[in-house]
C-alpha cells in the first residue's frame, strides 16, 4: 500500500530510495532508507559514486533518527499519511465478530492477512460462536455499551477497528435500549481511538435513507423510519463530526444494503429473505412474500460486503459509502432465482404486509464507493444465491 506525502514534503518524491512503513514496535511509523549495492547507476538513477547519493544517505540517517513526537507531528499536520504495508504485523479488532457479517469479515481478514493479530469482541446477544469455526485469534466477551477500552487493552495499538456490533432487530420497540447500545458503544470506540487516530470502519445502514423510489445516493438526507435507522443516523452524524474535527483521522461508514449469505441462520426472524424463503421451499412449502411481490430490494451477497469493508483499509480520507449490489430486484424475481437454484417450481404465496413502515424499494448508488474505494461487486443475485445455496445445502451438490 502506498505512502502519501503532504504538499510541503513533496521534495521527498525526489528521494525514491526512502519508504515509510508500519513498524509494530515503534510509535507510530518507522522511516526506512534503502540503497542499492551497485556501483553503477541503480534503479533510482543515482550511482553510489554520485555526491547526491551520500547526501541522500546522510538525510536518511537524520530522518530515521527523528523522534516519535516529530513523526506524530508530521502525521497530525497531514504531511505524512502512512498506510500499513501488506507484510507488516497488523493488529485488527472486529466488534460483533461472532455475528453474521462480522464472522465473515473476521475469517476473510484471517485468510487475507495470515500473520495479523485479530481480536473479536462480542457479547453473543446476536452472534454465535459456531460462526467462528477455524478462527485462530483472540476473543473478548464484553458488552460494548459498558466496555472500558483503555482498561481492557491498555496502550495496545491497532491498525483498524471494524465496528459491526449492533442491535440489528428493526422490530425492537425499546427506543432507549436501541439508541443507547448502538450509539454509546460507538462513542466509546471513538474515544479510545481518538488519541492514536486509529482507523475506524463501522457498519451504517441503508435504512437511514427511509422510503425511496430510486437509487439512494450518499448525499441524500437521512429519513429514518424506525428506531434502528435513527440510531445509525446518529452514528453517522457523530462519525462525520469527529472526522471534520480531525481531518487526518480516517473514519469510514459503510451503509450495508440487504445482505444475505453464509453464517446468518442464528439470526432467526431477522435473517435474510433469501435464507427464509429457501428454507420454506426446501420444506416443500410455497414461499411466502408480501402482496404482490413487486417490492424491490438491493440484495447484496456477504462476500461483496466483506470485500468492500476490507477495501476501506485503503481509503485516503473519511467518508460514508453505500455497499450494495447496485441493482434492485423484485421479490418475485428472487423466488424465480431460488426455484432455479434449488430445482423447485413453487409459485409465491402472497400475504399482507403487517409492517406500517416498510422499505418497498432499496438500491445503492455505487458511483462514490467505486471512485473512492474501487468497490466492484462480483455477485449479481443469480450468482450470489447459487453460491449461497451450495454452502447452505451441501448435500444437494
Amino acid at each position: 500500500m502506498p505512502v502519501r506525502l503532504g504538499p510541503t514534503l513533496n521534495w521527498l518524491r525526489l528521494l525514491p530510495a526512502f519508504t515509510i512503513r508500519l513498524a509494530p514496535n515503534d510509535w507510530p511509523w518507522e522511516v526506512v532508507s534503502s540503497y542499492s549495492s551497485a556501483t553503477a547507476p541503480d534503479s533510482h538513477g543515482i550511482s553510489r559514486a554520485d555526491p547526491r547519493f551520500q547526501a541522500r544517505k546522510e538525510l536518511g540517517r537524520q530522518v530515521a533518527a527523528c523522534t516519535p513526537s516529530l513523526k506524530t507531528y508530521l502525521i497530525s499536520c497531514q504531511q505524512i499519511f502512512a498506510v500499513p504495508s501488506p507484510d507488516s504485523s497488523l493488529n485488527f479488532v472486529v466488534t460483533g465478530g461472532a455475528g453474521f457479517i462480522g464472522s465473515n469479515l473476521t475469517l476473510a481478514l484471517q485468510e487475507k492477512f495470515p500473520n495479523a493479530r485479530l481480536t473479536v469482541i462480542d457479547d453473543f446477544r446476536s452472534g454465535d460462536f459456531k460462526n467462528l469455526a477455524g478462527y485462530r485469534g483472540d476473543f473478548v466477551a464484553q458488552d460494548l455499551a459498558t466496555l472500558d477500552w483503555r482498561e481492557q487493552f491498555g496502550d495496545e495499538r491497532f491498525d483498524a477497528i471494524f465496528h459491526l456490533a449492533s442491535i440489528t432487530d428493526t422490530t425492537l420497540h425499546d427506543k432507549f435500549v436501541q439508541v443507547h447500545d448502538n450509539v454509546e458503544s460507538f462513542r466509546r470506540i471513538l474515544k479510545f481511538a481518538r488519541p492514536t487516530r486509529t482507523r475506524i470502519v463501522y457498519a451504517s445502514s441503508a435504512s437511514t435513507y427511509g422510503p425511496a423510489g430510486e437509487a439512494s445516493v450518499e448525499s441524500n438526507g437521512a429519513a429514518p423510519a424506525n428506531i434502528y435507522a435513527f440510531s445509525k443516523t446518529i452514528m453517522d452524524n457523530v462519525a462525520m463530526r469527529e472526522a471534520a474535527a480531525s481531518p487526518e483521522w480516517v473514519i469510514i461508514g459503510l451503509r450495508y444494503f440487504n445482505v444475505y449469505g453464509p453464517r446468518e441462520a442464528h439470526k432467526g426472524v431477522t435473517a435474510s429473505m433469501v435464507y427464509h424463503l429457501s428454507r420454506q421451499m426446501k420444506a416443500g412449502q410455497r414461499p411466502r412474500i408480501f402482496k404482490h411481490g413487486d417490492q424491490k430490494r438491493d440484495f447484496v451477497y456477504v462476500k461483496d460486503i466483506v470485500e468492500g469493508s476490507i477495501l476501506a483499509l485503503e481509503a485516503n480520507e473519511s467518508g460514508i459509502y453505500n455497499l450494495g449490489c447496485g441493482q434492485a430486484r423484485s421479490f418475485n424475481e428472487l423466488v424465480d432465482v431460488l426455484n432455479k437454484c434449488l430445482g423447485t417450481n413453487f409459485e409465491p404465496d402472497y400475504i399482507d404486509n403487517p409492517h406500517v413502515h416498510y422499505q418497498n424499494f432499496t438500491q445503492a448508488d455505487l458511483d462514490k464507493v467505486r471512485s473512492a474505494l474501487g468497490y466492484a461487486p462480483r455477485f449479481p443475485l443469480e450468482d450470489g444465491v447459487r453460491d449461497y445455496m451450495k454452502w447452505l445445502y451441501p448435500e444437494q451438490n
